[in-house]
């Protein structure tokens, strides 16, 4: 174990700065940081906060680490901003966010670029939330970009996933429909206080209701429990979103919050609470953690294969020369590919 890893798991915060710094940067070494780290991971409970930008989730994310350290429990933020096309850093950078938590060092925020990444969480984000799992933080928040229906990545990072919705809001709303209503644990409408409030409730109810009979009626979707595991809201008694659950199931509420006055952030924690209770009950965070990992492996293989794939072109003449011999048509594409990965498939083929 080296230095570095060492002081992480004593506990400084300096550390857990630098291996992020480090993983983010995707620097020499930092893969045999996160193996290290691995082992001591699966502590943390990992909260997903995402929906439209404006929606106020950087305003309620600082108010529930507030809401959590009140709580004595210790906390990590990592707010996924837009990367620059051209630098492929973090647009906003460390942007002020935590201004109810300045200073106070149970509460490490940490901001990080998507890197391109469609649902603006990164692998790196992934490596993140194990160095803060390892250090021991005991509550792992991750706010996405907000840029869309390409917000579902969070299912493979978080445990709990939270869909804040701003009032008024019909396109926010059509959003929904489109694809992030599938992965929402918990709804939050905040700024709960303005007009269209009642509304925007009422077209979630009405949503997540017909998404449970819609699932009754076999045309489910892949909610974040899956297809077979979430009823949608559905009781034995019929369609309810308000958190009522049948045996096995988990009915997505619905929690009104004005954010920047902290009004409805502990309803909001208590349901944050509940869906946690239930992962434990029915042995879905299990699951969960497999999937997870299922996702993890299969992202990253993708990666080295095509950092050897790209070795391979290199080695090859580079992907212009080929393209010119296509052109040229003294050969085709399906040649060249067959070509490029020619010696990967002996080698496997030695192997087997």
């Amino acid at each position: 174990m080296n230095d570095l890893v060492a002081d992480l798991l004593a506990g400084k915060h300096s550390a857990l700065a630098r291996v992020i710094t480090k993983i983010e940067n995707r620097a020499p070494g930092y893969r045999d940081v996160v193996s290290t780290l691995h082992q001591h991971t699966g502590h943390a409970d990992v909260v997903g906060v995402t929906g439209s930008p404006g929606a106020g989730k950087s305003t309620l994310v600082d108010k529930v680490a507030a809401a959590y350290r009140e709580r004595g429990l210790t906390v990590g933020v990592i707010a996924i901003d837009p990367s620059s096309p051209y630098s492929g850093g973090a647009v906003l950078g460390d942007r002020i966010r935590m201004a109810s938590n300045a200073g106070d060092m149970d509460v490490f925020f940490r901001s990080m670029s998507a890197r391109g990444s469609l649902g603006g969480l990164s692998t790196a984000t992934t490596d993140a939330v194990t160095a803060l799992d390892a250090f021991g933080k005991d509550k792992i928040i991750v706010e996405t970009v907000g840029a869309g229906q390409n917000e579902v990545d969070i299912v493979r990072t978080a445990d709990t996933v939270a869909v804040l919705v701003p009032p008024g809001s019909g396109d926010d709303v059509q959003m929904l429909k489109a694809g992030i209503l599938e992965i929402g644990d918990v709804f939050v409408v905040n700024k709960a206080d303005l007009d269209g409030a009642d509304r925007t409730v009422q077209q979630l109810r009405e949503m997540l209701q017909h998404r449970g009979q819609g699932e009754r009626d076999g045309r489910a979707g892949s909610g974040h429990h899956g297809p077979d595991q979430t009823a949608g809201g559905t009781t034995e008694d019929g369609p309810a979103t308000n958190g009522e659950r049948a045996p096995g199931t988990w009915a997505p509420p619905i929690v009104e919050t004005v954010a920047n006055r902290g009004e409805g952030v502990e309803t909001f924690l208590d349901a944050l609470a509940d869906h946690g209770d239930f992962l434990d009950r029915t042995g879905r965070r299990d699951e969960q953690e497999r999937a997870r990992f299922a996702a993890e492996i299969r992202t990253l293989l993708r990666e080295d294969a095509n950092g050897l794939v790209t070795r391979e072109l290199d080695r090859q003449g580079g992907l212009d020369r080929l393209v010119d011999d296509v052109v040229a048509r003294e050969t085709d594409p399906y040649t060249v590919v067959d070509e490029v990965l020619a010696p990967l498939r002996e080698c496997l083929d030695r192997e087997a």
